[in-house]
């Protein structure tokens, strides 16, 4: 600890021994009176102060500091050295920031191979539905990957760094950007079953999947914050990503796909509910 030498009124460090400790510092003092005793923590030396006289008591004290600053430096150097902690090397690993460029190829290839198996899906359970997941998955994707490469915040130089947890949250943003659409084409098959027009099914469709859609995207979305704002860095990668892929999604879902169908429902190919596997159905009745 540092106090103040009452006759100099200099700082000084004071030491204290255990009594094994004060025995042996006792002995080593009477046989180097005038002498430097070097003190060194972690093999490099700290101080080297002049025996004075010999010291017992458990006690001493290092003088020769010129302010209260450099005393603190001393005690916390020998501080340091206080508790025998010594460190082993077990083993090392080098790991870049981001993906190395090997590993980043290899895993944009699964993800893209993943998106080509899942659209192919699509398109033969949902037939003409599936091709319209497939254009706003397409367009999801666009979307996404510009976030990707703007700045952050949009206020800032510095872009996002895609690391493995953050792909992993665009992994499983897809999969709910799909499952949104699954949801909805369930409905508007039910409705075309029922002999509904595709306009009412469509309506009816969208009508009953939102609930579904909101409350699931809505619980995620808030998990993603608890994660971003508690987790440790890379957690926080995983949440930013999973949770802009919630919000484009349900962008993607309730606003593109309903448009596109919305269309569709207006053309001539409405009439051909066999395109949205669907057998041919009879007319609607008038009233709804």
């Amino acid at each position: 600890t540092v106090t103040l030498d009452p006759t100099s009124n200099l700082p000084v460090v004071q030491i204290n021994f255990t009594d094994e400790g004060g025995r042996m510092f006792q002995e080593l003092t009477g046989r180097n009176i005038g002498k430097r005793i070097a003190i060194f923590v972690g093999g490099q030396l700290v101080s080297a102060p002049t025996v004075q006289s010999e010291i017992s008591g458990g006690s001493a004290i290092i003088t020769g500091s010129r302010n209260i600053r450099e005393a603190q430096e001393l005690a916390r150097d020998l501080n340091t050295g206080a508790i025998p902690a010594p460190i082993f090397l077990s083993g090392q690993r080098t790991i870049e920031a981001t993906l190395g460029a090997a590993a980043l190829t290899t895993s944009l290839k699964a993800a893209l191979i993943g998106i080509v198996i899942l659209m192919l899906y699509m398109i033969v359970i949902y037939r003409f539905l599936g091709l319209i997941a497939d254009i706003a998955l397409t367009l999801y994707a666009l979307l996404f990957f510009t976030f990707l490469k703007l700045p952050l915040f949009l206020f800032t130089d510095n872009h996002i760094v895609l690391t493995l947890a953050g792909m992993a949250g665009i992994i499983l943003s897809i999969g709910m950007a799909v499952d949104a659409n699954v949801l909805i084409f369930e409905r508007i098959r039910e409705e075309l079953k029922k002999g509904k027009l595709l306009k009412t099914a469509v309506r009816t469709g969208f009508h009953g999947a939102w609930p579904s859609i909101r409350d699931g995207n809505v619980s995620t979305f808030i998990t993603c914050m608890i994660l971003f704002f508690i987790g440790t860095s890379i957690v926080r990668g995983f949440a930013i990503t999973l949770a802009t892929g919630v919000l484009l999604s349900m962008f993607t879902a309730i606003v593109i796909t309903h448009w596109i169908l919305t269309k569709i429902a207006e053309s001539p190919i409405a009439a051909r509910t066999e395109l949205f596997g669907v057998a041919q159905s009879r007319e609607e009745n008038n009233s709804f």
